[in-house]
């Protein structure tokens, strides 16, 4: 880069500067910049022509008024002018003021383009890195379709300095991120790869930000870049620090470098060459070695180059998920980070461990390590590992586990932050239902659920144990029991009264020979909650006051009673008022038989995806939960899991237009031998 020489100083901007420092108010700064404004327009429309030191302090001025948040209207033409000079200063400012003030679609491009066409094909390694940083700033589609064929060339270019090289590629990622339909390597391909085997080491860290963003797009035409790729990095890893002075960190090689070069890797499957695939295998133990050997300097900066490798090349591992031994004691190495002093790290070990635990490999290995990932989660300050700590118990759980972990979720959701408790709910649910053996504990668990974090249980949840209970005979008693205890407390949410009136009023009669349960029990605690909930749940509510008519009759007066009273069958909403007014009609004129008929259990839903896990991977994104886990929730469940889609109850859920509708019920059901149903599904 030229030396910058005295004359250059520009003393009318730094006195221009001075004085807009040394404004006491806002008003006195914007007329300083006013009078200059004035002055520079007035030369530039002058009848003398200005030399290019004058345009170029002028420019000056223009950019920095701009860069106080002024607007700036003029002076664009004779920033274009600048690029002509062959002073390296004024061609600077001229490309400094485009870059900054020119937009992407603005009338000059074309005579901007036509001064960047100078500077390329003139050789000079200076003009061309300004014209070259013009172009990548600027961006524009226009120039992308002016350059997009040239750079490439002068890229791959046997004489090209090797500054000139490290812009090339540079500017050749912009233009193929902000139009990549025009930038089309094609024979340039296996040029531009090769450029990893550059002597220069700035060369080959530009190229390989390069080829990286290529790869992901367009894998087939640049996979031979991996061989190389695990050439170079093999090279920079067996070196001593001293080996690659000038690119050394803090005693670490080129640590930037070997950054790209393993996150490279990870856009490609495991080498099918033997050998280069046992070479990639050495780096990576030797990376993994180095991590353990004693610090070589006390700096911060020293272990983060340090640890950004280790941490890539696990990455890579991970991505792989191919090497057991490698995996375990990538899992080790991350273990020992759990309780590092430092919050960033404990924070990447817990992300990467969460990768980790997917693995058939490495699955036990993270699980030897629970104890401090509960640890973790109850004495975390930050929020965020408490986040990441509880993403590696869900990752880490299985049969074995699962009962202790499912506790500590709970446990942990007393206190937890209101951001993520609605996640954790989420999680306690689906792991409660993937590894329930005694379902007896899985309808403690999602009560418990409802009653720790009510406002953060979704209709999907309790759908769902609802759901799981009518598919399952052997826990329908236990559920209705432990549903009717629930209810007793003296402070219930109101999820808690929607899945206590569904049960009981589909199971009560399996506790109703309990006198401390008795059908009228029953009725009086769910109506003693009735006042208390909303439209919907009193909605629910009166369809099971209905239910309760079919299965105890001795109830039939004290409901017909609920049912008559004004605030019902003249209550403000229709659908209450419905569900009252046809209620009260059928418990009247309907004989035994046909208000079993009408009001027969519900039956089993039918076998789908958990609604459950369909939510979290909605709410974590596509990749949150996989494949294999929403194909082992199904397995594992087996007829546990019921509809996803269908939920036990809306604010819309009556039998509509019983009374009306009644006989013709009947007959249809005589004829077809189809049973009708007033349920709690939605109309």
């Amino acid at each position: 880069m030229p030396a910058v020489s005295k004359g250059d100083g520009m003393r009318g901007l730094a006195v221009f500067i001075s004085d807009i420092r040394n404004c006491k108010s806002k008003e006195a700064e914007i007329k300083r910049i006013n009078k200059e404004l004035a002055n520079i327009r007035s030369k530039f429309k002058g009848d003398k022509a200005l030399d290019g030191y004058s345009k170029k302090k002028y420019v000056c001025k223009l950019l920095f008024i701009f860069l106080l948040g002024h607007d700036i209207d003029f002076g664009h033409m004779e920033a274009v002018n600048l690029l002509s000079s062959n002073k390296y200063t004024e061609k600077q400012i001229g490309y400094l003021f485009i870059s900054v003030l020119v937009n992407s679609n603005s009338e000059l491009i074309r005579l901007i383009n036509n001064a960047i066409k100078n500077d390329l094909s003139s050789r000079n390694p200076t003009f061309m890195c300004l014209a070259l940083h013009c172009i990548a700033n600027v961006g524009s589609r226009e120039m992308a379709e002016a350059f997009a064929s040239e750079i490439p060339r002068i890229l791959v270019a046997g004489d090209t300095m090797d500054s000139v090289k490290q812009s090339a590629a540079l500017c050749l990622l912009r233009l193929y991120k902000t139009s990549p339909d025009l930038v089309l390597m094609g024979e340039w391909t296996s040029r531009v790869v090769h450029l990893l085997n550059d002597q220069h080491m700035g060369v080959v860290t530009a190229a390989i930000s390069l080829i990286t963003c290529l790869s992901q797009k367009n894998p087939d035409e640049f996979k031979t870049c991996v061989s190389l790729a695990v050439s170079r990095l093999s090279r920079i890893v067996s070196s001593a620090s001293t080996d690659l002075q000038d690119y050394t960190y803090y005693f670490v090689p080129a640590p930037w470098l070997s950054c790209k070069l393993l996150r490279l890797l990870q856009c490609y499957p495991p080498p099918e060459d033997g050998a280069v695939k046992g070479r990639l295998v050495e780096c990576l133990e030797t990376i993994l070695n180095k991590a353990q050997e004693p610090p070589k300097s006390k700096k911060v900066q020293h272990s983060n180059a340090k640890n950004a490798i280790l941490f890539e090349a696990i990455s890579l591992i991970i991505h792989y998920d191919s090497e057991p031994n490698l995996l375990v004691r990538a899992c080790n190495q991350l273990g020992q980070f759990l309780q590092h002093r430092e919050t960033n790290l404990r924070y990447l070990a817990l992300e990467s461990m969460c990768t980790l635990a997917s693995s058939e490999f490495s699955h036990e290995a993270v699980k030897t390590h629970i104890e401090t990932v509960i640890n973790a989660l109850k004495t975390e300050r930050d929020v965020s590992v408490r986040q990441r700590a509880a993403d590696l118990l869900y990752a880490m759980c299985d049969r074995s586990n699962a009962k202790q972990i499912v506790a500590e979720m709970l446990s942990y959701l007393e206190t937890a932050d209101y951001s993520i408790r609605e996640e954790m709910v989420l999680k306690v649910a689906i792991l409660a239902e993937k590894y329930a053996v005694d379902y007896s504990w899985y309808v403690d668990t999602i009560l418990n659920l409802i009653r720790i974090a009510g406002d953060y249980v979704s209709e999907e949840v309790w759908y769902r144990v609802i759901q799981i209970v009518i598919n399952r005979d052997d826990v329908q008693g236990y559920a209705a029991k432990t549903v009717f205890e629930a209810l007793q407390a003296p402070a219930c949410h109101e999820n808690m009264v929607k899945v206590g009136g569904y049960i009981l009023g589909e199971f009560g009669n399996l506790i109703a020979g309990d006198p401390r349960s008795s059908p009228l029990v029953q009725f009086n605690l769910l109506h003693s909650k009735f006042h208390l909930c909303s439209v919907p749940t009193r909605a629910l509510l009166l369809s099971a006051y209905i239910k309760f008519i079919n299965l105890f009759p001795e109830t039939k007066a004290t409901i017909q009673e609920v049912l008559r009273c004004d605030s019902q069958i003249r209550n403000s909403d229709v659908e209450l008022q419905q569900r009252a007014v046809e209620y009260l009609k059928l418990s009247s004129i309907a004989s035994t038989d046909v208000l079993a008929t009408v009001l027969e259990e519900m039956p089993p839903f039918p076998e789908r995806e958990s609604s459950i896990l369909a939510k979290l991977k909605k709410k974590k994104g596509p990749g949150a939960v996989s494949v294999t886990e929403l194909e082992d929730s199904k397995r594992e469940g087996g007829e546990l899991n019921g509809g996803g889609d269908r939920g036990p109850d809306t604010a819309a859920m009556a039998a509509s237009n019983a009374v009306s509708r009644l006989y013709h019920a009947e007959e249809g059901r005589q004829s077809k031998n189809v049973p009708t149903y007033v349920h709690f599904v939605s109309r």
